[in-house]
């Protein structure tokens, strides 16, 4: 990640609601502080179908997911950003139901089959409000996914707003939210340049590499071979 000069810290968002509410305006102040190049996607507007379960990414190739071509914007994104957002509103105590949707559809990027290995190189925000709880369980739900990702490093932010329109919000959970979004991007800058992941993902990682020389998919078996992950090349380790 780079943040001096020229070159601009990337950042991708993906909203778990199509619209502009305290989740979005959060996401947005952390976006405005790491003074970024942003790219956005609003779900449902910007994807909304279903994972089919043909476990043809699984088992095969990702390619052949029916909407392969329909995610690839977003995996491209994903994949050149500094940074990933996540964020989402407390729907039933989770994520919201386009968010599971989208998340579905990256299973085969998870470390038990083909991680992508720039994950283990990035950052990663979880945000969730909600008018009054279940903030930690829509993170997780968000979270569970950026960690078998393999993203380096995540950060959980949820925000019990007690309201349901962000312009109703009160000035002094404002100012509240203004201070620890400024936190989180510090560290953010602060970790850019020399970003590792945690020791559990290692143990995870190490776990997984020992599976797959023995594994049962021989996609995922080929994959990690081919990374020379079954060796002694790990993928946050830059060539």
């Amino acid at each position: 990640m780079k943040l001096r000069g020229l070159n601009k810290v990337k950042v991708v968002v993906i909203h778990g609601q199509s619209h502009k509410g305290s989740t979005y305006h959060i996401a947005r102040l952390i976006t405005e502080k790491l003074q970024g190049e942003v790219t956005e996607f609003f779900l449902p507007k910007d994807f909304s179908s279903f994972c089919v379960g043909c476990n043809n990414c699984f088992v095969k190739s990702e390619s052949l997911c029916p909407h392969y071509e329909e995610l690839k914007p977003f995996t491209e994104s994903i994949d050149s950003a500094d940074v990933i957002i996540l964020a989402s509103p407390v729907y039933v105590f989770h994520a919201t139901g386009s968010m599971k949707v989208f998340l579905d559809h990256y299973g085969y990027r998870w470390m038990v089959h083909r991680p992508e290995e720039k994950m283990f190189r990035k950052q990663a925000v979880c945000i969730s409000t909600a008018a009054g709880a279940g903030m930690n369980r829509t993170n997780k739900d968000m979270a569970d996914s950026t960690f078998f990702w393999g993203v380096a490093k995540t950060y959980k932010y949820g925000v019990g707003v007690a309201e349901v329109s962000w312009d109703r919000v009160s000035s002094k959970i404002k100012k509240r939210i203004d201070r620890k979004t400024t936190v989180i991007a510090n560290r953010i800058k602060k970790n850019a340049n020399h970003i590792s992941p945690s020791i559990k993902t290692k143990v995870y990682f190490n776990i997984m590499r020992l599976m797959q020389k023995n594994g049962w998919n021989k996609a995922d078996m080929d994959y990690w071979e081919e990374k020379g992950w079954t060796g002694k090349a790990r993928p946050w380790i830059e060539d």
